[in-house]
């Protein structure tokens, strides 16, 4: 498994909130139990709501929002794009620029004492790489707010044709709850290993066992 991989990973299991070992994690992953300190360190470092400590285990905590203003959780997602394009893209004083607004979105956001993240703005390795599936968001929020059948094509040379049913964000990943007509199952797919994204000339309708109510009845 690429650490890309496992560091995904990691954060799908962490994402329920419960509290986890170290060691459950490492057996879990097949990793050693210096990989997964070591894993941790990262995710925290690259602004990954995770906290614990050795010995004890690890949990991530709630969404975050930035009071005053009351961001959506879509708003905040957009905010991160931006600041990401801009600080991967840009030099100068435009980055600087990001670079302060980063900071000054890490003021107010709610203090934890016991989690020193890194600025907002801006993943470290290997999240940096997410930014390549920005580009696909538009026409997949489309297709959910249209029930538009898509075709997907990934790196890895496979496609699926699926129905696009929500699109969630958790620290700095991007992944589309598809049901995938191809597999006859659910599948929550990572957006930044979509190659490309066709459109089918059909729409899909709700069917029991296929809607997203059902997929959240699953987990």
């Amino acid at each position: 498994m690429k650490r890309s991989d496992r560091l995904y990973a990691l954060i799908a299991i962490l994402k329920d909130g419960r509290l986890y070992r170290a060691q459950d994690l490492a057996i879990r992953l097949s990793v050693s139990l210096r990989t997964i300190y070591r894993d941790m360190e990262t995710l925290a470092s690259s602004g990954i709501p995770v906290e614990g400590e050795r010995g004890v285990g690890y949990t991530a905590r709630a969404a975050i929002t930035l009071p005053p203003l009351n961001l959506t959780k879509t708003e905040l997602e957009a905010l991160h794009i931006g600041l990401a394009a801009v600080g991967s893209g840009m030099e100068g004083d435009l980055r600087n620029a990001a670079e302060t607004l980063s900071a000054k979105i890490d003021a107010v956001l709610p203090v934890d004492n016991h989690n020193v993240t890194k600025s907002f703005g801006f993943a470290v390795y290997p999240f940096a790489d997410a930014a390549q599936g920005f580009r696909h968001l538009t026409p997949l929020r489309k297709a959910i707010r249209s029930r538009q059948k898509l075709r997907l094509s990934f790196s890895n040379g496979q496609q699926s044709d699926v129905h696009p049913l929500k699109i969630d964000y958790w620290g700095r990943v991007w992944t589309c709850i598809v049901w995938n007509e191809s597999q006859e199952e659910f599948n929550s797919l990572r957006v930044d290993q979509i190659e490309a994204v066709s459109i089918l000339p059909s729409l899909f309708v709700d069917e029991p066992g296929k809607r997203l109510k059902d997929y959240i009845a699953t987990q």
